[in-house]
Formats: C-alpha cells, structure tokens, sequence
C-alpha cells in the first residue's frame, strides 16, 4: 500500500540487516560465470525486491548471458506493464508472465521461481509465488512449449547475471536482498518465508543445501572485488561471488523486507512531477529533464504520531525550492502543496524551509500563511538540512548543517494534522535537485550517526528522535 500511516508490522523473527540498491542510470549489474555444469533442469531462485523509478521500462533481474552458443534461455524480469516474467527456451522465445502488477514502490515482494523441466506436466515445469502465494493467473502462459527435461541455461558454463539483458541493457532500477539460488532442487516457498500472526508475508532462514553452483547473496560487503569481502559475496559456502560493476558501498543500505525505509513516492506522479526524475532507489529527485513545472517529491510513508528526523542535501543553490512537510489528505488534490516562490504560494496544509526567500512558513488548509521565520542564513551548495517533527505536541525544527535553523515553533490545527497524517516533502521548478535521507542515504555521510539504533545520517538525531522506517514507525508511531 502506498502512503501507510503511523508504521507497518515489526519483524519478530529472522532479521535481514542489508540490500543491495540497483540505480538503473548507473548500468549496475553483478555477474558470475561458474567453472562446471550443474543441474540445468532443477532449480530455484528466491529472492526480495522493493521496486524503484522507472515504471513502464522493461527491467531484468536475472539473465543467463551465453553469447547464443547451444542457447536455451533462462531469464526473470519486470515488465514494461510491471508484470514479472520468466522468459525460457531460445530463438523463438518463450514466457510465462504474470497478470498481477508489482508497482508499488513502498513494499517488499518476495518472488520464488522454481523450475523442474523433468515433471511431466507442463505447469508444474515453472513454478512462481509472489508472497507467499503461488501465481495461477497469467497473461502468457507458454509453459507447453518447453519440453520435459529440457536443459535451460542456469549451471552453464555462462555469464550469469543479476540486473540487464545484455552489458548495457534493461538494467534494474530497485533494491534486492536474500538472492538465494538453489541448483538441483526445485523448493517450495515455505522453505524461505512463512505468515506471521497477521496474515503478512515475512522471511525465515534457509536451512537447506545449495548444489553445486548454487549461491545466497546477502550483500553484507562493502568492496568491489569478486571475493568474501565484496559486494557480490556469496555467503552459500561455495563461494560463487558475483564481479559487480558500476556498484559502490553507498549501494549497500539499511533498506530490507524487515526494516522497509521511506524513499520518494514514484506513484504519486502527474505530469509536473513523474518517475523519470526520480534515480537512487528513489532517494535523489532531480527535476533536470526540461520540465519546468512545480514538481513536488513527496515520502511513501506517513505519520500522525511520534517523533520523526530526516535529512534533504541540496546540491546547488537555486531560487524557486523548499524542503519540509504537508498534511497527507491533501497530496494530490487541485495540485501539489507548493512549498517555493516569493511569498510561500502555498494553497495547502504545508511547513517548511522557503529557500528562495530564506524563511520558515506555515499555510494551513484555509489558506493561512504563517510566516515563523525570516532573514535566515542563505543556503550554499551541498548544505545538508534536517528536518524535525514532534506530532505528539505539533513541534517541529529544521536544522542547516547540524545546527539549528530558526527556532523550534509549533503547527497551528495539530489535530487536524495528527488524524491525517505528515508525509515528507520538498517542491521546486525549473531544474531543482534534492537528495533525501530518510537513513538510507544515497549520498556520501562522513560522519554516520543512527537514531540510536537504525538509519545513516550526516549529523546527530536530535534526541527521541527516529528514523522513519517500519522498525520505528511500529515502536512509535
């Protein structure tokens, strides 16, 4: 669901601390080329995913890369009408594709494919659950084509490769984790997930084995070799580490199935805002392709409780750009709540830093400006800003490179906000960029504070103040 409010379900049981983000604009992709054949009938792939930008573009997942010698395709990926697709067999090729959409960019899939070309019947060859749930309705359903025992090319002597068709096409644009690969055995889903007590879908440890070029990729690591210590280390225990390129150690985040971190909405898109402005695992919005509307980026998730810290860099200093916050029940209604312009032209419930005029401004659902601050401190290129709320007492305070930004003032209808709910935001036109931390930084944190247990952040949360993700969100929102 998209804009939840005031937290999602707290994870109990097995915690996955790491993911891996895929920005598509980089070309980012790991590959792995295994040394001797395996089992190339049975096997299942099971793995996470939080889909990002990009909707509409056709983006893969996995891909058997063989260069077109003794080709028998075997391939995963999202549709350019975000279906997931299992493409199979070669020349004339062959699918399997979904009718369920996946675009929802504030929640975790769990996706299992699990193939076993020895069955006798053609539906039991390819198997595929989406949470849990076995899918049984397909738009393409080309399964009779692909023949018992047909040998596909996972285990080949080939590139095998996560994100992109080819080098340089289809990449991803998403975030992955718990990428198991299971060579000779074709699983269940309960052997890597079960139902929690409210019916939500969560992960559980694979205790199974992973045959002979099998490997689990928990993207723990940091560096950028094919090893232990790298970003593709497979901790299976047969050491199948995947070479990536075009990935960092900014790549790796706190961002799982089991701690989900708010990014930018890609959903929440009209034509002065849309997803092809958005890259980083949605975390940079750069309103740089000729548009010249009033975009505004808003949160996936919101609050009407708690205490809530956050961090916007902005990396040049323009006129005509605000960062702050907006009640959620107005989002999307007549047009976006406009933060910028002389004056704080702003028609809906919003609060934030003016960064045109160097105020601080409040406007509420009547239209009431506030104006709480001014002849503040001019921003310069790459100040990083922090963005306090209290919506137990309707405090808030804003913060320019860990020191305070004005005073610490107060929202007029707090009740109002508190039974509707705050979602982050910024606005802008005319080539505004924003980079957001939600404590799942996509830009370079030298200093790295948490919120006394989770997130990233440049300066130190202000005290009792949380990062906003589902951990805290279930504990205090």
């Amino acid at each position: 669901m998209v804009f939840p409010v005031v937290g999602g379900n707290e994870s109990k049981g097995y915690e996955i601390s790491n993911s891996l983000r895929f920005n598509r604009g980089d070309n980012p992709k790991l590959e792995f080329t295994p040394s001797s054949v395996g089992n190339r009938r049975t096997f299942t792939f099971s793995f996470w995913i939080k889909r990002a930008a990009n909707f509409g573009n056709t983006q893969y997942i996995f891909y058997t890369d063989n260069n077109g010698s003794g080709s028998t395709d075997f391939l995963f990926y999202l549709t350019d009408n975000n279906q997931f697709s299992v493409g199979f067999l070669s020349g004339s090729q062959k699918y399997l594709i979904t009718n369920r959409v996946l675009r929802d960019p504030s929640a975790w899939y769990h996706i299992v494919v699990a193939v076993d070309t020895t069955q006798a019947t053609a539906s039991n060859r390819i198997k595929v659950y989406i949470n849990g749930v076995q899918e049984t309705s397909f738009g393409t359903d080309q399964r009779s084509d692909l023949s018992q025992d047909t040998q596909l090319d996972f285990s080949r002597q080939a590139v095998h490769r996560i994100s992109g068709y080819s080098t340089s096409s289809s990449p991803l644009d998403a975030y992955l984790t718990e990428f198991h690969a299971i060579d000779g055995t074709a699983k269940a889903q309960t052997d890597f997930g079960e139902f929690d007590d409210n019916g939500v879908w969560i992960p559980k440890k694979y205790t199974g084995t992973y045959g002979t070029n099998g490997f689990f990729l928990q993207f723990k690591q940091t560096g950028t070799s094919a090893n232990s210590s790298g970003i593709g280390a497979d901790t299976s225990g047969n050491d199948h580490h995947f070479t990536p390129s075009n990935l960092a150690a900014l790549d790796v985040t706190e961002d799982t199935c089991t701690n989900n971190f708010a990014t930018l909405n890609a959903v929440l898109a009209d034509g002065q805002f849309n997803t092809s402005e958005l890259s980083e695992g949605n975390t940079f919005y750069n309103e740089g392709q000729g548009n010249n509307g009033a975009g505004q980026p808003t949160a996936t998730f919101a609050f009407n409780s708690g205490k809530w810290y956050w961090e916007v860099q902005v990396p040049s200093e323009q006129n005509n750009r605000a960062i702050g916050f907006c009640r959620m029940d107005r989002v999307g209604i007549d047009q976006p709540p406009q933060l910028h312009g002389t004056g704080f032209t702003a028609t809906n419930s919003v609060v934030g830093i003016n960064l045109q005029d160097d105020t601080i401004d409040q406007v509420d659902n009547a239209g009431t400006h506030t104006q709480h601050a001014s002849g503040l401190t001019g921003m310069s290129n790459n100040d990083i800003f922090g963005v306090a709320v209290n919506l137990d007492d309707g405090n808030f305070q804003f913060y320019r490179n860990g020191s305070t930004y004005g005073s610490s003032y107060s929202l007029s209808n707090l009740s109002e906000w508190q039974e509707h709910g705050a979602v982050p935001c910024a606005s802008g036109k005319s080539y505004q960029a924003y980079r957001f931390n939600f404590g799942n930084p996509a830009f370079s944190i030298s200093s790295g504070n948490s919120d006394g247990k989770y997130g990233n952040f440049e300066y130190a949360v202000p005290s009792g103040y949380y990062a906003i993700c589902t951990k805290r969100l279930a504990e205090f929102g």
